[in-house]
């Protein structure tokens, strides 16, 4: 099967030795970058590592993996010389040990290219790629393969209930990886997912994301077609319907597509049921009842549409329908997705990851419908490179409707990408937006403030739910602790 490939990125992996037996990696305090250290030390490699600062957990990961971290970077951290540097996409030019990295002889490559030559190559790649739900489907599909019996492999965004990790080694031939769209490294602009050269893909959704490195709606699109165009006739392509610009970019590819949705597709979820202990659904296949009633312990309805499209690639790559039920009805879900992180007083608190207003409303629903009857007190942190600009000043507004009262953090300012004020959110005029649709909302210029305010809010019933793609300075722990 042929899957192009740039010519720069044949070179750098052409120019990596027969035999490498030391890994230096710059950037190796992110999530996917430890994980790969994890990988490649249980290969047997030395493997150490250089970042500006480490955090728990990742600190004591990587010392238990026996990687040896370097803080801050420098150009001593290449002595002694590695065999092979792999460059996180963190790391740019101006970084002093990129630059000794590039005045040198020692070969490198980027995070995918290292995923490729030492972990894909010779496994059948099954990926998850689109805007929303790559992390679910990724962890749903490797429990999945699991439980059928097929000790798969696996890369994925979040820490997997079901192994404790964000990744996995197994003996089988299936490699389960999450697709992402974010640029491949500081020498390659191009998006990670095309380096994977995946067997079968899901492609869950496409909309405007990472702002800081895409234009706008047509340059997402375009990385989502060029996957899609480089699949050629002996791949297959799973596109949710419900999205029409998942439909459009995949309109022109060669391999085989299938359609699924909620409310389009060739198959779909039929006779949903949502409730606290989860999610039932069966499958219709242009109309025709295809399987009986799944259950999926995790709720909502996008993580039914995340369960059909998992079911419809494993059933195109053979997997019996019934192990795939068995397998959905074994699913612990990821951490920081509709997490409970526990309850006092009558009141839960949840951590979840939402950032995007798709994903925001997504959650909101879903715990609405988990919680029926029940208030939803919703804090929400604008962190992510897109959240804290003003693309989506109109869009957040709607995003909150099934909250009661809203809480909105301060924009998150990073020193590597300031935001001039013209270009930021407005959290103020946000929160008048909201409240003009009924939430009671306001903006906060603290974490301590958010704490304060919804410990004084709080009341039996309440459900919490804090969201942002970043710690959010402990704050679901934090209520926890303070309604105990």
């Amino acid at each position: 099967m042929s899957f192009e490939v740039s010519a720069e990125s044949a070179a750098r992996m052409a120019r990596i030795p027969a035999t490498v037996s030391h890994v230096h990696l710059l950037g190796v305090a992110g999530s996917a970058m430890a994980a790969l250290a994890g990988m490649l030390a249980a290969r047997g490699m030395r493997v150490t590592g250089s970042d500006s600062q480490l955090y728990e957990p990742t600190a004591s990961l990587l010392k238990t993996l026996g990687v040896a971290a370097r803080i801050p970077y420098a150009p001593a951290n290449l002595d002694p010389r590695p065999d092979l540097a792999i460059v996180g996409n963190v790391v740019t030019r101006a970084n002093p040990e990129a630059a000794a990295l590039l005045a040198s002889a020692i070969p490198y490559i980027s995070m995918p290219e290292a995923l490729w030559r030492f972990f894909l190559h010779d496994r059948r790649v099954l990926m998850v790629a689109g805007t929303h739900g790559k992390t679910t489907s990724t962890a749903m599909m490797a429990r999945t393969l699991a439980a059928a019996g097929r000790d798969p492999s696996v890369l994925v965004g979040g820490i997997m209930r079901d192994f404790e990790a964000n990744y996995r080694l197994g003996a089988g031939e299936d490699f389960v990886i999450e697709g992402d769209e974010y640029d491949t490294a500081f020498f390659d602009k191009g998006p990670k997912f095309l380096h994977y050269r995946p067997q079968g893909a899901i492609l869950t959704a496409v909309e405007f994301d990472h702002a800081d490195i895409y234009r706008d709606l047509e340059h997402v699109k375009s990385s989502f077609r060029a996957l899609a165009e480089r699949m050629d006739e002996a791949r297959v392509l799973v596109v949710c319907a419900d999205y029409p610009h998942a439909l459009e970019v995949s309109a022109k590819t060669r391999a085989r597509r299938v359609t699924f949705g909620l409310r389009a597709g060739e198959f779909r979820a039929a006779g949903v049921t949502v409730a606290a202990a989860g999610a039932r659904f069966a499958i219709e296949r242009e109309g025709r009842r295809v399987t009986d009633e799944i259950r999926l312990p995790i709720g909502g309805r996008m993580n039914v549409a995340n369960a059909l499209g998992v079911w419809v690639l494993l059933r195109e790559c053979g997997i019996d329908a019934a192990a795939i039920a068995r397998g959905f009805a074994s699913f612990s879900g990821v951490k920081r997705r509709q997490e409970i992180v526990g309850e006092a007083r009558g009141i839960t608190v949840i951590d979840d990851f939402a950032h995007h207003p798709t994903a925001i409303a997504a959650t909101l629903e879903a715990l609405a419908e988990r919680f029926a009857g029940r208030r939803l007190l919703a804090a929400f942190e604008p962190r992510s490179n897109t959240a804290r600009r003003a693309v989506f000043q109109q869009g957040f507004a709607g995003a909150f409707d099934r909250a009661a009262r809203v809480y909105l953090g301060a924009v998150y300012f990073k020193e590597n990408d300031p935001i001039p004020p013209a270009d930021r959110l407005d959290t103020d005029t946000l929160a008048a937006a909201i409240g003009a649709r009924g939430p009671i909302a306001a903006a906060y210029p603290d974490t301590g403030a958010i704490f304060a305010q919804i410990v004084a809010d709080a009341r039996p019933g309440d459900v919490i739910v804090c969201m942002s793609n970043g710690p959010f300075d402990r704050l679901p722990e934090r209520l926890l602790e303070a309604l105990r």
